[in-house]
């Protein structure tokens, strides 16, 4: 059907059903997540092939940051030029570049080579993320998302948790390279269905804010970069030269958007919808958290405890298993109920969970123990991604979903960032307390495989380490006590 919309003259052509166009961009968002943390059970296998004769861990990190990072700084754009060219055109073309790039990563013949392409793809990916959230909020009435956004935000959570367990399989079958050349038949199955079953939703004229843009890049990039390189560089001087910069350039874009009359990046006005502007706060804690745990555990579990990547992965099933079945039951009750009834609940479970894997990841924990916070992970994912997707955008204007989609992803995504590099961070401070003196940290960490001695006060800083997503993840659990109750539920 066609409908035209009065403020802007927009005209928007939906299919009878929106359900349809959802599926077909899901598989394409399923698979850019998953590359969010597949790298992390490949980390070793990696650095092995690549980068073997070096003793940092941020070097293979870098792997994780460099996607992150290119991901992270276009997503305020790419939501404007959904707007302007249509989602499903920018939805399309990210695609494409996704696919080819990820080609590129599998033949990569250098760690920096390796990098380069992981930049690439998250481009690609930035491109495609927005516009997913964009065709939701512009064919599904507001009553109706919670079970749009439940599928969405679903698969955000099982994504970033399958991402290990289907690394874990490839790399011990097939290698590497194939947590790579795996995108590609699911890339060209997701394009063939996106052009057949998307709409061409109308297009909206905007105009593009191109210092907004230098000025978030900058700042982004100075701040990522300065955590993820200081322990590297003994946190000198320079480095927290670097941070403060970034930091200080950051308000400088906060303030240039405030005075920008025309249209600025972002629209601070949409933060002054509570629920926006908590949803977006919490889901960067999200991305922090999902990011930064899967490192010291994937580390701890194959390097302390000697299992296999498959393995490793296995341990991971009860997540997927109970964040699958259980997201879309939560999205369905969400249009019913107020959202802090499933967000406290699954963000203090999660907090559960991590304090608990910190206290298990020692020498003698057996090892059927780490299914237990598994599941209690893949319940608690349950209760957070779709209802903070849900609450963020409910109520945005339609000619806003564009911008409301890059901002919320924005956020999303430099909390994973931010996660990526602050656990590199601690992982290495925690290991320089832990090893006996003598011991290299980075040497401990490039091995294939500890030796007795090691591998217990390795186990205890990976432990350690664990204990920073948690206390993160705990201010997500204030954050979202704060959240009003959407508007279609104050007229019942």
């Amino acid at each position: 059907m066609t409908q035209t919309h009065a403020r802007t003259g927009a005209v928007d052509t939906r299919p009878r059903s929106p359900w349809p166009a959802l599926w077909a961009l899901i598989i394409g968002f399923f698979m850019i997540l998953v590359d969010t943390t597949i790298v992390a059970v490949a980390n070793p296998a990696i650095k092995a092939a690549l980068d073997p004769g070096t003793a940092n861990l941020d070097n293979v990190v870098w792997v994780t940051s460099a996607y992150l990072l290119a991901y992270a700084v276009p997503l305020l754009i790419t939501g404007r030029l959904g707007d302007r060219f249509g989602p499903k055109s920018i939805y399309l073309t990210g695609l494409a570049l996704f696919t080819l790039a990820s080609l590129a990563c599998g033949l990569s013949p250098t760690l920096g080579a390796l990098i380069a392409f992981r930049a690439v793809q998250g481009l690609g990916a930035s491109m495609m993320t927005p516009q997913t959230m964009a065709v939701i909020t512009r064919t599904f009435p507001a009553g109706q998302r919670g079970a749009a956004m439940g599928l969405w935000g679903g698969t955000s959570g099982v994504a970033m948790l399958v991402g290990p367990l289907a690394g874990g399989f490839l790399v011990d079958g097939l290698g590497w390279e194939w947590i790579f050349f795996i995108n590609i038949p699911v890339g060209i199955v997701g394009f063939v269905l996106a052009w057949m079953l998307v709409p061409d939703l109308g297009r909206q004229p905007h105009r593009f804010d191109v210092v907004g843009v230098v000025l978030s890049a900058t700042a982004l990039f100075l701040i990522v970069f300065g955590l993820q390189e200081g322990e590297a560089y003994d946190w000198a001087p320079w480095v927290w030269v670097m941070i403060g910069a970034g930091v200080v350039v950051l308000g400088l874009f906060l303030w240039q958007q405030k005075l920008t009359r025309g249209e600025p990046l972002v629209p601070l006005g949409l933060f002054g919808d509570r629920n926006f502007a908590l949803a977006s706060t919490g889901v960067a804690i999200v991305g922090f958290t999902v990011t930064s745990m899967s490192l010291p555990l994937m580390f701890f579990i194959q390097l302390a405890r000697g299992l296999s990547p498959t393995q490793a992965a296995l341990l991971l099933v009860p997540t997927a298993v109970f964040a699958g079945v259980l997201s879309p039951l939560a999205g369905r009750l969400l249009d019913r109920v107020d959202p802090r009834a499933l967000l406290v609940p699954g963000l203090l479970t999660v907090t559960g969970a991590l304090v608990l894997y910190a206290a298990l990841m020692n020498m003698d924990t057996p090892v059927w123990a780490f299914l237990i916070p598994a599941a209690m992970m893949g319940i608690g994912n349950a209760g957070m991604w779709g209802p903070l997707a849900t609450t963020a955008t409910r109520d945005l204007p339609r000619h806003q979903a564009g911008a409301g989609a890059g901002i919320y992803n924005t956020t999303r995504t430099v909390g994973s960032v931010l996660g990526s590099s602050s656990i590199a961070a601690m992982m290495q401070l925690s290991l320089e307390a832990q090893l006996p003196a003598g011991s290299a940290a980075g040497d401990v960490a490039a091995a294939t495989e500890l030796p007795a001695d090691l591998a217990g006060p390795f186990a205890t800083a990976m432990a350690q380490s664990m204990l920073l997503p948690a206390a993160v993840m705990a201010l997500g659990v204030v954050a979202v006590c704060f959240l009003r109750r959407p508007d279609h539920l104050r007229t019942r």
